[in-house]
């Protein structure tokens, strides 16, 4: 999986959390809570589904690690390719 594949697969993510959100002109390097009305329920439901949708496993020590989309590529696409996606 590449890093924008990715970066679709948590865009997916929060417009399923936070449907009301306009995730169209996110900016890649900025935090998301700072650009969304997020908190930290809606994040840890990111994270829940990342390990239901995909089986990928956050611990709750690399959560900051997931930011930004450019740092959730970073972090998460070694672990697709791990799974052999």
């Amino acid at each position: 999986m590449t890093k924008d594949e990715t970066k679709q697969v948590v865009l997916d993510i929060i417009a399923d959390i936070a449907p009301d959100e306009d995730i169209s002109n996110l900016k890649p390097d900025v935090r998301l809570r700072d650009q969304m009305q997020l908190d930290s329920m809606d994040f840890l439901d990111i994270v829940m589904e990342l390990r239901k949708r995909h089986n990928i496993e956050v611990p709750e020590a690399d959560y900051p690690q997931l930011a930004s989309l450019d740092s959730c590529a970073e972090y998460l696409t070694p672990k697709f390719t791990a799974l052999g996606k």
